[in-house]
């Protein structure tokens, strides 16, 4: 995959992506949305790709924010279509992909990156890394699912404060809230990455990617999340991955698992 914005690199069954705009602190624009969207769909086909982790270029940003210069002049109707095609293109493909994607946070993330690391199935950050949600300064909200996912993640009153202040948050209290899974030293963040990576490659991918929906059905309005588990849970039973675990715990052995 040749992209101008975006880099994709494989390393025993972890695919990471780097936003690679460090001129523009990895500012998500247009194209850089398409080119991702085009990423993960072909990450989504490949077999030889168990987990994903998404990162920013350099050491000062993950992604500082949306492309501001794209949108200035934007009217309504226009506003409307750039949030509703942003999360169809690339946020909830994101937060429903049926492979685990980690966010490895390795400096600001702030508007549409704090976003798309929310997307994102869990968060590592950096020790130097700031994250908020600063759109209200600007005359607008977060338009690409912040308003409903930090809330999932934090609280709602916390969700709140950080919202109507627009301000930042360091990686240790990202971590005391529940935004952040994990923070380590810049030098350190990919090795925990990988670390993480190879703790879940471990395990049966259709039983993770049948988990993902599970728990995701949780938050969506007019779903029973509980129907969905126990759908999820009896399609287990079909499958290689079911036949195979099953059968090396009762022989007491480690399972090959062939994600089927």
């Amino acid at each position: 995959m040749n992209f101008e914005n975006i880099l994709c690199t494989r390393r025993e069954g972890l695919a990471i992506i780097t936003i690679n705009r460090p001129k523009k602190l990895n500012a998500l624009n247009k194209q850089t949305i398409e080119e991702l969207h085009e990423a993960f769909i072909n990450l989504e086909d490949d077999i030889s790709v168990k987990v994903i982790a998404i990162t920013g270029s350099g050491e000062k940003a993950f992604v500082a924010g949306a492309d501001i210069s794209e949108f200035a002049n934007f009217t309504v109707d226009n506003g409307g279509k750039l949030a509703a095609k942003g999360q169809e293109l690339l946020f909830n493909l994101i937060e429903n992909f049926s492979k685990p994607v980690i966010a490895a946070i390795n400096g600001f993330a702030l508007g549409g990156g704090l976003e798309l690391a929310m997307a994102c199935h869990f968060r590592v950050a950096s020790d130097n890394a700031k994250m908020g949600l600063p759109e209200v300064s600007l005359g607008v909200i977060p338009g690409y699912g912040g308003t409903q996912r930090l809330p999932q993640l934090v609280g709602k009153g916390k969700a709140m404060e950080l919202i109507m202040t627009a301000g930042m948050i360091t990686a240790d209290k990202a971590l005391a809230s529940g935004l952040v899974n994990y923070v380590s030293s810049l030098e350190e963040l990919m090795p925990l990455v990988e670390k993480l990576a190879n703790r879940i490659m471990r395990n049966s991918s259709v039983a993770i990617g049948a988990a993902i929906k599970a728990i995701n059905a949780n938050f969506k309005d007019g779903v029973n999340g509980y129907a969905i588990e126990i759908h999820e849970f009896g399609n287990c039973f079909g499958t290689q991955d079911f036949k195979e675990g099953t059968s090396a715990f009762l022989e007491k052995r480690k399972a090959i698992f062939p994600g089927k």
